[in-house]
């Protein structure tokens, strides 16, 4: 049995350019233009980015939110003992990329994380619904369960604890910002042939710009 499998699907892309007057000199406003168009487009999860990281066995690639960005960074929020805080915390290089087919681009970001402020993670736990405030005390994130009869039953003891108070955050939750020192912006374009910008961060804070080739 041959156990090869290929895919031949194939889309050439048109839907729109990115040179160099459209680009601009400033990647956080070209983000943020990208980031509402992507919105304004209905796309669900529109700030869904991959995150990547060095572990101490190997690279892992995530999905999570981004929930804020400024010109200091990306900011998401997790459980700090999981595996993608730990990873982080033994070696600070990350890697995001948001991918919006529908408008055929893509945003790749490199940087360094660190912890957000506490008043930032403190403002943003009381933000979310009361069960993923919960949820925050109840899972050990990352680790090993038996069945999910384990994840439900830990929650509803978490309910009840909880229950008719203020729920605090834990310690160990909070966010993690992203500082960027490279910003690449990608726009598809026919027969291949596709618009690369690049951001890099010098070290006296300017960004420099260049055009890739495809």
């Amino acid at each position: 049995m041959d156990d090869k499998h290929e895919t031949h699907h194939r889309i050439d892309y048109s839907k729109a350019t990115l040179l160099e007057d459209e680009a601009g000199q400033d990647p956080f406003v070209l983000f943020g233009t990208w980031l509402k168009a992507a919105e304004a487009e209905g796309l669900p999860e529109h700030n869904a980015m991959s995150l990547a990281t060095a572990g101490s066995y190997s690279i892992s690639c995530r999905i999570v939110l981004l929930r804020s960005f400024d010109r200091d960074g990306f900011v998401f929020f997790t459980n700090y003992n999981s595996r993608k805080s730990l990873d982080l915390e033994r070696d600070p290089r990350a890697a995001l990329t948001f991918f919006w087919p529908q408008l055929e681009r893509q945003v790749r970001i490199e940087g360094r994380a660190e912890h957000v402020s506490e008043a930032e993670s403190e403002a943003y736990f009381h933000s979310r619904p009361l069960e993923s405030r919960i949820g925050a005390w109840s899972s050990d994130q990352s680790r090993v369960v038996e069945d999910r009869a384990q994840i439900d039953q830990r929650f509803e003891r978490w309910k009840e604890r909880l229950k008719d108070q203020e729920i605090p955050r834990p310690m160990h939750w909070g966010g993690i910002r992203v500082r960027p020192v490279r910003i690449e912006f990608w726009q598809g374009r026919p027969s291949r042939l596709h618009d690369r910008i690049a951001f890099e961060h010098f070290s006296d804070g300017a960004w420099g710009r260049v055009r890739l080739q495809p």
